[in-house]
């Protein structure tokens, strides 16, 4: 999930454990204008028609590194495939349609009891947890 660090990646500013490039802060800017979850090769296309030259092999370790420092929000398709995006900075759960890929983050207090809950019972501390919601949106 996303963290209260994302405001410094929202502008150019470098890429967690990165030096800073123009190609990193290229992929930066483009997530910080696209509103849906795409994939590596769907953002590298979208920048080399931008005019940027920029390798897929850095689009995918920007979106890594972003992804570990909890820049950016990650999710799995029914293929398996990565794709991304940038969220907002509070911690949320996602609603993902199966059929187009709509994502909507949601609060959940009641997950968060829960986790906590589970964890405290087991002697778990300082946990973290990913939830998501899969189904059709109304748009299907």
């Amino acid at each position: 999930m996303s963290s209260a660090s994302s405001a410094t990646a929202r502008g150019s500013a470098p890429v967690p454990g990165r030096r800073a490039t123009k190609q990193r802060a290229a992929v930066v800017e483009l997530l910080n204008e696209v509103d849906d979850f795409r994939s590596a090769q769907e953002l590298h296309d979208e920048l080399r028609k931008r005019g940027d030259g920029i390798g897929l092999t850095t689009v995918y370790r920007t979106l890594q590194s972003l992804s570990e420092a909890g820049e950016i929000d990650v999710l799995r398709t029914g293929s398996g495939e990565a794709i991304y995006r940038r969220c907002s900075a509070h911690h949320h759960h996602h609603l993902v349609c199966r059929v187009c890929s709509r994502t909507v983050e949601v609060e959940g207090p009641a997950v968060e009891r829960w986790a906590e809950k589970i964890a405290s019972a087991h002697g778990f501390s300082e946990i973290s947890h990913t939830v998501e919601i899969v189904g059709i949106c109304d748009r299907h």
